[in-house]
């Protein structure tokens, strides 16, 4: 099947270049493995360990090095990432992680009232530390996980909504933010309680020295773990339509064209075009995939090739069509016609990943334990 077979080329490619430490390719770098040291020394030292999990992938994503340091009482599993995971199968995985004995927690670091919720769930657990009532008690929390599941925007937005709270005036301090993985390099501190006092560590994101399983190198890939370039735009791209095919997301997208809102990027093109300034807009919008009316055209025509192929949906004579026919709706201007399929391929990939094209959980949960 295509599914599987591109997963595996995709991982034994992401295994055979990473894992290449003596050509310098490996990712477990000098500044990786300082930060582990780091995180490790701190990890007896704290009251709460949040390892920080992709919903998306809540086994895949996993902080390894965590298994040898902490009790199941002293860590909780918090899947962010929410809005873009399959809601179904995120319930799923909080009874799992239950019957494990795991306490879990699912967040959108993006979302006021989720964050607000967590806050609060935090500082229920920390009354339960405080067990004299202490106002003055400070409790440090350590916020960990592997890079790009969104640590540093869980931080900033505790921080942001804590600090708002406590009513606390001053400069606001923030964790750097970036969409690429491995950006945050070192330890910073941020308050996000008063009475007790509550301290969140937010930490660098650390892989494992070395992964041996593809399909886990597959999925991190996938989810923006693992930077493209060791996997290919290309591969990952098709890999994320052959998921699409298979899946009942795009069966969603069969009324657009007969909604209000359903307008395509032609009728937008007709509406724009009766003046210089709406021209201007149409160029701004043209290149601009996250656009609605675009991500519309995007759904449309994803379904419109998944639902007229008569073949095997994991065929990968459907995934070349779709990608052929992404190019005409993204609309490349026409002096960058060069790599058009490759600049496809990348904001269909930016699409996905920002649960714009449907919501994915990509593990499935272990049924042998």
């Amino acid at each position: 099947m295509a599914t599987a077979s591109l997963a595996r080329r995709i991982g034994m490619a992401i295994v055979k270049a990473t894992n290449n430490t003596s050509s310098g390719n490996g990712w477990f770098s000098p500044h990786m493995a300082a930060a582990s040291r780091a995180i490790a020394e701190r990890i007896p030292l704290v009251d709460l360990v949040l390892e920080v999990r992709d919903a998306r992938i809540p086994l895949s994503s996993a902080y390894k090095q965590l298994e040898n340091y902490t009790s199941s009482s002293k860590r909780i599993i918090v899947m962010n990432k929410v809005d873009l995971a399959n809601r179904s199968q995120l319930k799923e995985w909080m009874k799992y992680f239950e019957q494990n004995n795991c306490i879990s927690y699912g967040v959108n670091a993006h979302n006021k009232e989720s964050i607000k919720q967590f806050l609060n769930f935090l500082q229920a657990r920390v009354r339960e530390l405080n067990n004299n009532d202490n106002s003055s008690y400070t409790a440090t929390i350590l916020l960990l996980g592997i890079p790009n599941v969104g640590k540093s925007a869980l931080a900033n937005s505790l921080h942001r909504f804590g600090r708002i709270s406590a009513a606390e005036k001053g400069k606001l301090k923030h964790a750097t933010v970036s969409p690429q993985p491995g950006e945050t390099k070192d330890i910073s501190s941020l308050k996000i309680g008063s009475h007790p006092n509550i301290y969140v560590l937010d930490t660098p994101g650390v892989l494992p020295p070395e992964i041996h399983d593809v399909e886990v190198c597959t999925k991190l890939a996938l989810t923006g773990t693992i930077i493209d370039c060791y996997a290919g735009e290309k591969e990952l791209a098709q890999c994320f339509l052959a998921i699409l095919n298979r899946s009942d997301e795009y069966k969603k997208w069969a009324n657009l064209s007969n909604s209000e809102n359903g307008r395509t990027l032609i009728d937008h093109s007709i509406e724009c075009s009766n003046s210089s300034k709406d021209i201007k807009r149409k160029r701004r919008y043209s290149a601009d995939h996250t656009q609605d009316f675009i991500v519309q055209d995007v759904r449309q025509i994803l379904f419109k090739t998944i639902s007229s192929f008569n073949g095997d949906m994991e065929d990968e004579m459907l995934i070349e069509e779709q990608i052929k026919a992404l190019q005409g709706v993204f609309q490349f201007p026409l002096e960058s016609k060069k790599n058009t399929q490759y600049k496809a391929e990348l904001k269909l990939l930016n699409l996905f990943r920002t649960g714009r094209l449907g919501h994915y959980t990509l593990d499935s949960i272990p049924r042998n334990l």
